[in-house]
């Protein structure tokens, strides 16, 4: 039975991620009786990851600031400050922020893609290996066990 569940924002797991953005767990599937998930990007100009889909969930991402070029299949679009979009499961999309920086908010549902971001991201709680970075093979590992299909490199 899900209950509610409080964590301020010194309590939320904060894990270095992609061309050295930080991904914010919020809340997790352990959090919401694996519900949902909800996490938040601070991420810089040109980050992307790969274009992929997701087996598992659905998908939305609010861009509270920023701008950013969305594509899902074969459409591109622009997304906006304050601008939001859905992505159904089994749908190929990607991203690439084209503002200096962005906030991005993502919700997953149901919950257990936080699973990828752990795996193969790394705690800011813990100390920085020198010259860390995420591994193609970490993330590649990291997005098979935990149902995303890495179809292509970043757009």
């Amino acid at each position: 039975m899900s209950m509610a569940y409080l964590a301020q924002a010194d309590q939320q797991q904060k894990l270095e991620w992609l061309d050295g953005g930080v991904f914010a767990v919020l809340l997790d599937s352990a959090a919401t009786d694996g519900q949902l998930t909800v996490g938040r990007f601070s991420v810089n100009k040109g980050e992307a990851p790969p274009y992929h889909l997701h087996t598992r969930e659905d998908e939305v991402f609010m861009l509270i600031k920023g701008t950013a070029l969305v594509w899902s299949d074969d459409q591109e679009m622009e997304l906006s400050e304050g601008g939001i979009v859905y992505l159904p499961k089994n749908v190929p999309h990607g991203y690439r922020i084209t503002s200096d920086t962005a906030d991005l908010l993502m919700i997953c549902t149901p919950g257990g893609i936080e699973g990828m971001f752990r795996h193969a991201g790394r705690d800011l709680a813990t100390p920085r290996p020198e010259g860390f970075r995420i591994a193609p093979e970490l993330l590649a590992e990291a997005a098979d066990k935990y149902g995303q299909v890495v179809l292509g490199p970043p757009r």
